[in-house]
């Protein structure tokens, strides 16, 4: 089947955008006859009206906005991937997509450092987690916990162990010895894996359940229990006496990596964060008293635990 010209296409979605041939003229820099004729040689091909003309006002068709629905989504499409294509060309901007709660408690308040010591990289942070589409984001990095699968022609460098305890605010007897439990929906397992770790049996006791990971852990912070916490998100917390872990922390076997679509050349500015991002992880465990294991950096994604 042949497709009607794109010109006409793009012509007749600014129009449906507008409901007007005059503004629609006026957006694309041409008279409201040829947007009128392009319009028209588009129905004509399709064989449909796409809009309804009356008293010089128009109106979609049922027609119309089933095909504006799809222009609209092509040329958004069209228009991100200019800018996508465009982007590299800033050799200076790295955009790193990174789990929100190891973002905001972890992450941003040590960007500082980073701005210092790399002042002619400009990092782009975007708050997401899981799988990530590399094609289609703009994302340059990707900053996860290899707790997903992710495809084996990704690169990536392992930044950090994850080591996982309670935590509770500090001087809460309360909460470290007869403790309400705090739950994540977004770590469903992780009170269950801990009890697992230390071969204990499963202990059921009165809790709460949050939404998210980052909302557990505040909870905790406002003494309203013990919850579930990655040793790095609240290494902060613990060294500025204002969160308290009871039982210590264990690493779970999972790990946090970077994922990139190309490879870390040496000096890159995504081997410069790299170095940058593991410096920072491994100074924070080591404040707490945890090693890294040592472990090949890994080409390709691990098994889901």
């Amino acid at each position: 089947m042949k497709l009607p010209p794109l010109n006409t296409l793009r012509f007749f979605d600014v129009a449906a955008q507008t409901e007007s041939f005059v503004r629609a003229a006026e957006r694309l820099h041409v008279t409201h006859g040829a947007v009128s004729r392009q319009v028209r040689l588009l129905e004509q091909s399709l064989g449909v009206e796409l809009f309804e003309r009356r008293n010089r006002a128009l109106f979609l068709t049922a027609a119309g906005r089933a095909l504006q629905s799809t222009t609209q989504a092509i040329f958004e499409q069209i228009e991100d991937t200019v800018q996508r294509l465009q982007l590299p060309l800033q050799d200076n901007v790295l955009v790193l997509s990174c789990e929100p709660t190891i973002a905001m408690r972890w992450l941003i308040p040590r960007l500082p450092d980073f701005h210092a010591a790399h002042p002619d990289i400009q990092l782009q942070l975007v708050a997401a987690g899981g799988a990530v589409d590399f094609a289609r984001s703009g994302i340059d990095l990707a900053l996860r916990r290899d707790d997903f699968h992710w495809e084996r022609t990704l690169h990536s460098v392992k930044i950090c162990d994850e080591w996982m305890g309670p935590v509770c605010r500090a001087g809460s007897q309360q909460a470290a010895q007869n403790p309400r439990l705090l739950h994540s929906r977004t770590r469903p397992k992780a009170w269950s894996d801990w009890h697992r770790l230390r071969g204990e049996g499963v202990r059921h006791r009165a809790g709460s359940e949050y939404e998210h990971f980052y909302l557990s852990i505040q909870a905790a912070s406002a003494g309203l229990g013990l919850a579930m916490a990655s040793a790095l998100m609240v290494s902060d917390e613990i060294a500025s006496g204002q969160l308290h872990a009871p039982a210590g922390f264990i690493a779970d076997g999972s790990a946090y990596h970077l994922l990139s679509p190309q490879a870390f050349l040496p000096g890159c500015k995504r081997q410069r964060f790299a170095d940058w991002v593991r410096c920072q992880s491994q100074a924070c465990l080591a404040q707490l008293g945890l090693a890294q294991n040592d472990e090949p950096e890994l080409p390709s994604p691990p098994q889901v635990r």
